[in-house]
């Protein structure tokens, strides 16, 4: 047997790592419960960093938790400065039982962050947390080392023209997924929007890492190709999972209320609307029994419509009907009379087209955010609405996820797409706990698909 480097733990005791060949079988706590000899977890149960979350006297490695390697554990241990909320606890109790491999699904808001956290408290592994977006990089290492007592020199960052791999390290899906980048030593590999790994390019990166820990968190795990069943195979299983309304009516998120306005196309969009649904639906009258039933129709026309000029201009008369939908001229004015109702409110009003964005900011003159901002100016226009200075946004999908969005009371959804996690992240920049009621608009216009997709995109009860 060999004993590893001591590390100190926070009760000020000192430890050592008991290891045997390349794996860790405990850690000796010198003066533990008048002990000098204590199975490794048990020594974290005495510090308090697993039994607030297993509630279980046994040690953790009884229940089958993966065995950590030497180079995959942290040199300190970690513990969480916030107060952990019960259903917190239960989702990280959940993923240990199921041996450290799992998804949780939290809405956008309820602190899935706090989670990951929790995890690394629990496990005490180097850990590796893959991102979206260059943003998240620097909101994930400050949260890190607020909410963990890591030093700064302890979490690095990889990605968007850094790389600085560190014991902790934040690094972005695209630069994980790189064959020239090696991640080695990684304990606990935590994947934030883990709906994104299941894509084609980055569904190697758990193989790649190979940690023993996985945690996946996500406000909902929906992917329009169904590939969230890979979920299960690429991190485990889903452990855990709250929606809105459950959370709300707890007490831990805001209470909110859901509204959908409707609005009429004035003649001239109906006609065009019109039009454009019948050439469409004359295409696939034409191909009837030589197409893929049902939502296979759609798939199979886009790839016609690489080869078939017919098929090419069907498919630009159904995304010119469900521009005018969503784009109807009547839901600008509705805005406006929602913002003059909501005056003394905070409020994002979000869009599926980046041109009914331009239109609304231009018209009503409100700051906007889309995928064309730069990243100075986007931060600038969050921070005044963090700070109060602006009460009203106006976006498109570019701030669905992957950034810190300030708070709001109220959302207006002019336009979306059939996703429910669309719905659910846009639905969570109002619910922050606070004391007044978080509203959400949906405004639809009537007699339009847009009344189907508002409704496939609500998430079940």
């Amino acid at each position: 047997m060999v004993v590893g480097a001591r590390a100190p733990f926070d009760s000020g005791r000192d430890a050592a790592v008991r290891v045997k060949g390349d794996v860790v079988m405990g850690i000796d706590v010198d003066g533990a419960d008048g002990a000098d000899g204590v199975d490794g977890v048990d020594a974290l149960q005495t510090d308090g960093l697993l039994d607030s979350l297993t509630g279980r006297g046994e040690a953790a490695g009884d229940g089958g938790l993966p065995a950590l390697q030497p180079e995959q554990m942290l040199d300190r241990a970690v513990k969480l400065t916030a107060q952990p909320r019960p259903y917190q606890r239960e989702a990280v109790r959940r993923w240990l039982d199921a041996e450290g491999r799992g998804v949780v699904v939290l809405p956008t808001g309820a602190g899935k962050t706090v989670v990951a956290m929790m995890a690394m408290e629990a496990v005490g592994a180097r850990t590796l947390v893959v991102v979206p977006t260059i943003e998240l990089l620097q909101q994930w290492r400050v949260g890190l080392i607020e909410k963990l007592g890591l030093p700064a020199e302890s979490v690095g960052v990889i990605g968007g023209g850094s790389y600085e791999p560190r014991p902790v390290t934040v690094i972005t899906y695209q630069s994980a997924a790189s064959p020239a980048r090696p991640l080695l030593d990684v304990g606990l590999l935590v994947f934030d929007e883990v709906h994104h790994l299941p894509a084609a390019s980055y569904r190697r990166i758990p193989r790649k890492v190979g940690a023993p820990y996985i945690l996946g968190l996500s406000a909902t795990t929906e992917r329009m190709d169904g590939r969230e069943r890979d979920l299960d195979a690429l991190v485990g299983p889903e452990v855990y999972r709250k929606l809105p309304a459950e959370l709300a009516s707890e007490g831990h998120i805001a209470e909110y209320d859901e509204k959908r306005l409707f609005v009429e196309l004035l003649p001239g969009e109906r006609a065009r609307y019109e039009g454009l649904v019948a050439d469409y639906r004359w295409y696939l009258a034409g191909r009837r029994g030589h197409s893929a039933p049902g939502a296979a129709a759609f798939q199979d026309l886009i790839r016609r419509s690489a080869v078939d000029p017919a098929a090419r201009q069907a498919l630009q008369a159904h995304h010119g009907a469900r521009l005018i939908a969503l784009n109807a001229h009547a839901k600008i004015g509705l805005v406006g009379e929602l913002l003059h109702k909501h005056e003394a409110d905070k409020v994002i009003i979000f869009s599926e087209y980046n041109a009914i964005v331009d239109r609304i900011s231009r018209r009503l003159l409100l700051p906007s955010i889309t995928y064309k901002t730069h990243a100075r100016e986007r931060r600038a226009v969050l921070e005044r609405f963090r700070s109060g200075q602006y009460s009203k946004l106006v976006t498109g999908r570019v701030l669905n996820e992957g950034v810190d969005v300030p708070d709001a009371n109220v959302a207006i959804v002019v336009s979306g797409s059939a996703a429910t996690r669309e719905y659910i992240q846009r639905l969570g920049r109002v619910l922050r706990p606070k004391s007044s009621r978080a509203m959400l608009y949906e405004l639809i216009t009537r007699h339009t698909g847009e009344s189907r997709t508002a409704a496939r995109r609500r998430p079940s009860k």
